[in-house]
């Protein structure tokens, strides 16, 4: 679909799409505190999420799987206030209650946000779509069908460090969601094809905190070179977690790894 400067400029597009975001947090009656949220975009045929698919994960769906003739795909950050990861970090072993009811809300927030996206451009004659914010992975597998973290990454919103979290400009501590639209934004350039080191691991080895803070041993195989989480040791991690707090829904969340030096802001 072509959209004319006369239904929606694409910076007026932009525009609305920020704004509608910025308003669901403003608004948002939650517990959850939250810093400014990020908004980054990419199109929907660049070729990392081929690569993603091809050399990452097979089971990966394209843009164009979730909303045949898609043009872009738009990616949001919602990073928590200094106080809930803090108070997650005050708790070795145990996560925080914060960081658990932020879990809940943030997720019921990112629907909130992608549903109100949606009907805002179906307004404007652009269809959408968009994956939950959380648990749209195989269970035996625990892969996920479409990654949030790696559509920020490819949108220009951060890098992953060594924790397998996205470093994003306010940090890693929070929550991502995305929507496919079939719209083009011919203002868009592409995000650079290799992201900045933002992990000071990454950068000189200097950093290793998200590895000691994890409670169950998930990433130490990552300082011997491997490049994978132990997704079973820390997905047994998370469902004791759940158990925890199975009051608040499902909360199979821990978040100890993400509240080391880049919670806030990249650490290089």
């Amino acid at each position: 679909m072509v959209i004319s400067s006369r239904r929606c400029t694409p910076p007026a597009l932009t525009q609305a799409i920020a704004s509608l975001i910025n308003r669901e947090v403003a608004g948002a009656d939650t517990l959850t505190a939250y810093r400014q949220p990020l908004l980054g975009f990419a199109r929907a045929d660049d070729e990392r999420f081929e690569y993603l698919r091809r050399e990452v994960e097979a089971a990966h769906v394209l843009p164009v799987d979730l909303l045949p003739g898609a043009r872009a795909v738009l990616s949001f950050f919602l990073p928590f206030e200094r106080w809930i990861v803090e108070a997650n970090a005050a708790y070795p072993e145990t996560v925080a209650r914060e960081w658990a009811v932020a879990y809940v809300e943030t997720n019921a927030l990112i629907g909130r946000i992608t549903a109100g996206l949606i009907a805002m451009l179906a307004e404007r004659g652009i269809r959408a779509a968009a994956e939950p914010a959380t648990h749209n992975f195989d269970p035996e597998s625990l892969v996920s069908r479409w990654s949030h973290k790696s559509v920020a990454v490819i949108a220009g919103l951060g890098a992953f460090g060594l924790h397998h979290m996205v470093i994003t400009d306010a940090g890693c501590a929070g929550r991502f969601g995305s929507v496919v639209i079939d719209a083009a934004l011919p203002e868009l350039e592409p995000s650079p094809l290799e992201s900045k080191v933002r992990c000071l691991y990454f950068h000189d080895g200097s950093c290793r905190v998200c590895v000691a803070r994890c409670p169950v041993g998930a990433l130490d195989s990552a300082l011997d070179g491997d490049s994978h989480i132990d997704k079973r040791r820390c997905y047994r991690r998370l469902l004791a977690v759940a158990e925890e707090y199975r009051s608040l829904g499902l909360v199979d969340v821990c978040g100890k790894c993400a509240v080391g030096p880049c919670a806030f802001g990249p650490a290089v």
